[in-house]
């Protein structure tokens, strides 16, 4: 039987550049099921048949090149690949009107023909699969590298990237007077910085390697435009830090991604136009080749926007997570045992909380107003715990797994190991268990006492035993749905993250500890000292603050809502299931078996909200900062490891942490890379 794209390219007399590369394309692209041997093997079987019909290969190579030479190459290299400078609203608007009322692709666009040549979805993997040594062999043997309009090409091709350059470090050099970045860095409109000097020596490398290109100058290495491009990328870095100081926004976020995404481009077109080796140049041309058949499959795709600007809002919102969830890791016995009197304060007030709730639900008031005062005392006690400085221990998962993510994003840059996340994630495990321990079992404890003191006091029962009878069903994992309603009190802890986040950087970015502190109606009250205590505790709790009061919201608000929309919907939360269990205890008789049966319960309570919201916050950053746990098999080794090592580590800090030096040989431990001791910032 007769190949068809054989017979195609034997029988045109005079192919059409774009409609040639689709047949092509779609001939080499692999069938389901097929790995990329399968296309390396059709290359190799397509390559040969040019060799064996040199008049078809002429014809098919000559209208690649004269396309070469026509083609418009300025939106593919300047915009292709890169987000957007319209905003995510514009950008949306103009792609879902694009998809209604798409503009008739331009064959002579480089950007539409990408686009039309790799058309499908699955485009992207296999063409990033095929190994750069096939591409090279396989593009060269196409536009006949041999043919002597190939020089001409490369003019073009090198002209157009030069030109490309230019626009795009000009755009760099004016994006740093936007009104955020000038927010972050007020010096930037006062001195030359790094991406006003790349502009001006990439101006001069372009004047000259044109000039080289004509023979009428000697090459001009871009050294030192490489120096001042690793320099913008180091003030990216710098500006990203002092975002978690003055807070982020999506557009600050967005534009940040933007320009580190335009110096990369530079930095790949250098790779191709200076040539230094022919490996290099050969995996910089490919790698440019695979991100934009990857962007071209992309370009209208309304969730890929969607994907890429959730993953700014949720960047924008974690950024101040990971820097606050510091506070909550312990690491040596000092902030351990503090840890645990916070989350013994904790316990004693969510005791209180709990009982409020019991007489609340006993007034028989209409369930709106039950509601409400419910969702007062959660809201207003939960505040209350931060303001004392004690702790909720399951509000400890939406931070510090922004705080794991970002040291794993560290990982990825080198400058983290298996080994210290490891080490993190041991340090992570018993702060929260020990600030669990600390609000069970003075939650538990508390409300036994309150119960029997009461009775003996009043001579009155505190709970009675119907009463008793219903918190106990609520908490049979078993017979009711308490292991579900914990995971919805698992979801809630992590929006309540979310908001805290949200709000801690929004009083970082508007500089709110400023205007408090000369505020027109505080002034006349407080003295300039009093305004700036107020001003600063304010600034520094007020995400804490908003989203405590939230999650009560949150928590008080579940049930009501299930009850109009006809579903199961409630919560369970683990330290006020252990005080209600507590009140339930001291009010009816339990035998030892159904004491250690409703323990059980609430500590697969605890379990799964801990899960639930540690896990959607780790998904969420790590989301963020569109990254990955490369290696998890290499991290549960180093963590292995360092639990064989000190099995009780995992729930009590040893006397001396474990450092990497002190691990056996093997650990996945990188070159050089060392154990410190770790945070000792103070609990909060």
């Amino acid at each position: 039987m007769t190949n068809p794209l054989f017979h195609y390219l034997a029988t045109t007399e005079e192919h059409a550049p774009v409609p040639a590369m689709v047949a092509i394309c779609n001939w080499l692209r692999p069938g389901k099921g097929e790995a990329s041997a399968a296309v390396i093997a059709r290359v190799t079987e397509l390559l040969l048949w040019l060799e064996e019909h040199p008049e078809a290969h002429n014809r098919l190579s000559a209208s690649l090149r004269q396309w070469l030479l026509e083609a418009v190459y300025f939106d593919v290299l300047t915009a292709l690949g890169i987000l957007s400078r319209r905003g995510f609203g514009r950008e949306l608007i103009d792609r879902l009107y694009e998809r209604l009322n798409p503009w008739p692709a331009d064959e002579l666009n480089i950007g539409d023909a990408v686009s039309l040549v790799f058309h499908r979805d699955d485009d992207p993997d296999w063409v990033s699969a095929m190994p750069t040594d096939t591409w090279i062999q396989f593009l060269a043997v196409l536009w006949d590298y041999d043919s002597e309009q190939i020089q001409d090409i490369r003019k073009r091709v090198c002209s157009e990237m030069l030109y490309a350059i230019e626009m795009l470090s000009i755009w760099v050099a004016a994006e740093e007077l936007d009104d955020e970045i000038v927010r972050l860095d007020p010096r930037v409109v006062s001195r030359d910085s790094a991406f006003i000097a790349q502009q001006r020596e990439l101006a001069s490398f372009i004047r000259t390697y044109q000039q080289w290109l004509e023979g009428e100058a000697e090459f001009y290495d871009d050294d030192h435009a490489r120096v001042l491009l690793g320099q913008c990328a180091d003030a990216l870095t710098l500006l990203r830090k002092r975002m978690v100081e003055k807070g982020s926004s999506v557009a600050l976020t967005h534009l940040l991604e933007r320009l580190n995404q335009t110096l990369e481009r530079i930095g790949l077109l250098l790779d191709i136009l200076t040539e230094r080796d022919r490996e290099a140049f050969n995996d910089s041309a490919i790698e440019l080749l695979r991100q934009l058949v990857r962007a071209g499959s992309e370009r209208n795709s309304l969730s890929v926007l969607w994907r890429q600007n959730s993953r700014i809002v949720a960047r924008s919102i974690t950024q101040n997570a990971s820097h606050q969830g510091e506070h909550y890791v312990t690491s040596d016995r000092r902030e351990y045992l503090s840890m645990l009197r916070s989350g013994a304060g904790g316990g004693f007030i969510i005791a209180a909380m709990a009982l409020v709730k019991i007489q609340v639900v006993a007034q028989g008031f209409t369930p709106g107003l039950e509601t409400l005062f419910t969702s007062l005392n959660y809201g207003l006690g939960f505040m209350l715990i931060h303001m004392v400085g004690c702790t909720v221990a399951t509000k400890q998962p939406a931070m510090t797994a922004a705080h794991f993510a970002n040291a794993v994003e560290q990982e990825d840059k080198g400058r983290a190991n298996a080994t210290k996340l490891a080490d993190l994630l041991v340090r992570v495990s018993r702060s929260q268990f020990i600030a669990i321990v600390g609000n069970v079992s003075i939650a538990l404890a508390l409300a036994w006492a309150l119960t029997l003191g009461w009775g003996r006091w009043q001579g009155a029962v505190l709970i009675p035993a119907d009463t008793a009878n219903y918190l106990l069903h609520k908490l049979d994992m078993v017979h009711s749905p308490a292991l579900f309603h914990a995971a919805i009190a698992g979801v809630w802890l992590f929006v309540s993250g979310l908001i805290a986040g949200y709000y801690d950087n929004r009083a970082a970015r508007v500089g709110l500890a400023v205007r408090l502190a000369a505020h027109p109606l505080l002034t006349p009250w407080l003295p300039e000292g009093a305004r700036k205590r107020l001003a600063a505790y304010v600034d520094d709790n007020y995400g804490a603050l908003i989203g405590n009061f939230a999650f009560g919201v949150l928590l008080g608000t579940t049930g009501y809502l299930g009850g109009l929309l006809g579903l199961p919907l409630d919560i369970r939360h683990v330290a006020f299931a252990s005080a209600d269990l507590g009140y339930a205890a001291s009010a009816v008789a339990l035998s030892g078996e159904q004491l250690l049966f409703y323990g059980a319960s609430v500590l697969m309570i605890g379990g799964i909200n801990l899960w639930v919201s540690f896990s959607l916050a780790l998904a969420v950053a790590l989301r963020a900062r569109g990254i990955r746990i490369s290696s998890p098999g290499k991290l549960v080794g180093a963590l292995w490891k360092l639990v064989r090592r000190q099995p009780l580590a995992l729930v009590f800090p040893p006397a001396s942490p474990v450092v990497a030096e002190r691990l056996p040989p093997g650990d996945g431990r990188e070159d050089g890379a060392r154990q410190k001791d770790g945070d000792t910032s103070e609990p909060r």
